[in-house]
């Protein structure tokens, strides 16, 4: 979707910081807290405030949870027909609170949601829009925004730049910042904006709330993660990495190779194209270490590789590496791990 540019923008007329929060049922998602943490820093650079905007239906709950978290401002829209995620409404009141407040920095979260909603705002306003971001910077010449992702299939990094439109506006790759801290003593001033009633209007009618109680792999919340890649040579493999992850408590990963070839579920993926964490410990077991699983577990506190090639570039980032076969080195720390339990 390309964005209408608007000519007759005046780019000092923008200020300060947004996180658009993402709730569903009353419940915060984590990558706004994520968001918080990232727009303090970046509000903090170039001396602006940071505000939130949350929508939905009876969202005091949600206001008061914010208010615990260094914003300056809870912009609140509270209106029934924001009860449930609405792709036109929710895109509509969130431009027209930007083409009245003139945010310089709007940020939302690269989940199902903000990926559906931030190119729909960002074509709206007529500003351009940087999607899966891993890293985000203030350029200490002129207080642009450096937006950082993987691009060409994961094969390099990408600083981008939007020079002449604002907002500047991006989404986030969920897990890859941290979260921000609760503060004492609330600061938050809260804005409720008057929202145009057409913009309230959708083409979408809502029927029905489908709730998948299917159990999935929590990757973003796991401390200790243990993945396979292609270097386990068959799907078999996987059961050596289960009976680990089991043994140390921990979930199992994989990398896009092992997910491309069917051995397991893509909702075990760990990079670019999968899940993005920082668990305390990750094992990578038979995993090369390409830029695309890099991105999504870089920041991981300690990382712990076995790979039976030195120059697997995985080595580059490891704290520990271990050069061998798996198959003999995974049964040992399996046996290592059952052996501390008890």
């Amino acid at each position: 979707m390309r964005a209408k540019v608007n000519q007759d923008i005046n780019i000092s007329d923008y200020n300060g910081v947004w996180v658009i929060s993402e709730q569903n049922l009353g419940k915060l998602h984590n990558v706004t807290l994520e968001l918080i943490g990232e727009g303090r820093k970046l509000a903090d650079k170039i001396n602006k405030e940071v505000s939130v905007v949350v929508l939905g239906e009876n969202i005091e709950n949600i206001v008061k949870q914010l208010e615990e978290y260094p914003v300056d401002n809870i912009i609140c829209i509270d209106k029934p027909e924001l009860k449930h995620y609405n792709t036109d409404i929710y895109a509509n009141c969130i431009d027209e609170i930007i083409k009245e407040m003139k945010p310089e920095i709007v940020l939302f979260g690269a989940t199902s949601i903000g990926r559906d909603l931030a190119p729909r705002v960002s074509a709206k306003v007529g500003t351009g829009l940087t999607a899966d971001c891993t890293s985000l910077e203030i350029d200490d010449i002129d207080g642009k925004l450096l937006q950082t992702r993987p691009a060409f299939g994961g094969n390099l990094m990408a600083t981008i730049i939007c020079p002449k439109n604002r907002p500047q506006m991006s989404t986030v790759r969920p897990g890859v910042m941290q979260k921000a801290q609760k503060i004492e003593n609330k600061i938050a001033k809260i804005i409720i904006p008057n929202i145009d009633k057409n913009n309230l209007i959708s083409k979408v009618m809502f029927k029905e709330l489908l709730i998948n109680d299917k159990p999935r792999v929590n990757l973003q919340d796991a401390k200790i993660i243990v993945s396979g890649g292609r270097g386990l040579k068959t799907p078999e493999g996987f059961k050596l990495i289960e009976e680990l992850a089991e043994a140390l408590g921990g979930v199992v990963g994989a990398s896009r190779a092992a997910v491309d070839s069917g051995w397991i579920d893509h909702s075990h993926q760990v990079g670019q194209t999968g899940t993005t964490v920082r668990p305390e410990l990750y094992i990578a077991c038979g995993i090369s270490g390409a830029i695309q699983h890099l991105a999504g577990m870089s920041e991981s506190k300690t990382i712990v590789a076995i790979n039976s090639d030195p120059n697997a570039p995985i080595f580059k980032v490891c704290d520990y590496g271990i050069v061998g076969d798996l198959y003999k080195i995974i049964p040992e720390l399996i046996e290592q791990a059952k052996n501390n339990k008890r």
